[in-house]
């Protein structure tokens, strides 16, 4: 009897310990979190890349392993809008994270995701590379101040015929929003009326257009001092791999996972500790 009451003891304060140690190393990522919008909400946006079905099924696989993420984290995910083509996947989708530090963890999301695998579409079942994006921008609330002029917006409203399928809300009030300078399409189709779709349209613009400066001041800091990187579907940050073997790999920092599956359910943590670490270190 008291073999199996130390066991379970022991095993209790194992997963204690466990749970204490990362909850300590979470702390001490959070002092590290220090740039503008770090604590804010998130909001994040997956395209998919060109590659038809392959790719718009692997966006959809993405956008899956941040709800889980979210899910895991205690986030709350509000997914703003989907967009499918021909059934399969998503071609983009905008997800509102809420929570504290979202922003701050999610950030480093952002760039391109490749996938291998053996495609489910191809009926000589050969290997196909599929690439999407993600793009991950501080939510805004009203009293920060980002300059849009109303004259450079272009307002459409509509109906969203089942674009979305199982991820969004049928509605007679989609608000797409065309801010006509930087040509940054913003659509939301997923709340109660048209005037709750257009504010909440408007917080993902302004989200976007800080992204956008953001990007460019970054390309300008890079170019002065002469490491300039494209921008393209070969600059991926991390890849997945399903055939001929399973790996995740983060080609920033170099972490690597061999069950894809446990990634792919959410299992990101570990990927996103990682990149912060090395960006404090000044390595990534």
């Amino acid at each position: 009897m008291h073999d199996n009451e130390d066991s379970e003891l022991e095993a209790e304060f194992s997963r204690r310990a466990e749970e204490l140690k990362r909850e300590l190393e979470r702390h001490n990522l959070l002092l590290l979190l220090n740039e503008p919008y770090d604590q804010a909400s998130a909001i994040l946006m997956v395209h998919s890349g060109s590659g038809g079905l392959d790719s718009q099924d692997w966006a959809g696989m993405l956008l899956r392993m941040y709800l889980r993420y979210c899910e895991r984290e205690g986030y709350k995910a509000n997914l703003i809008e989907a967009t499918t083509d021909e059934g399969e996947g998503i071609k983009s989708a905008t997800v509102l994270v809420e929570g504290e530090y979202a922003y701050g963890f999610l950030k480093a999301e952002r760039g391109v995701h490749r996938l291998v695998r053996i495609s489910p579409f191809d009926s000589a079942h050969r290997r196909h590379t599929s690439f999407a994006s993600v793009l991950v921008s501080p939510e805004f609330s009203d009293d920060v101040d980002v300059d849009i002029k109303p004259e450079d917006l272009k307002i459409d409203t509509f109906r969203a015929s089942g674009a979305g399928g199982q991820y969004v809300n049928r509605t007679d009030s989609a608000v797409r929003i065309t801010h006509l300078p930087t040509g940054i399409v913003v659509t939301c189709q997923n709340e109660r009326s048209q005037h709750m779709n257009r504010q909440t349209a408007m917080h993902v613009l302004k989200s976007r257009l800080y992204e956008l400066a953001l990007q460019e001041r970054q390309e300008e800091l890079a170019s002065v001092v002469g490491d300039k990187k494209e921008s393209t579907w070969g600059s991926q940050i991390r890849s997945y791999v399903l055939h001929p073997y399973t790996l995740v790999k983060d080609h920033r920092t170099n972490y690597e996972k061999g069950n894809v599956q446990t990634v792919l359910d959410g299992d990101i943590s570990d990927f996103i500790m990682e990149y912060l670490r090395q960006k404090a270190k000044g390595n990534v």
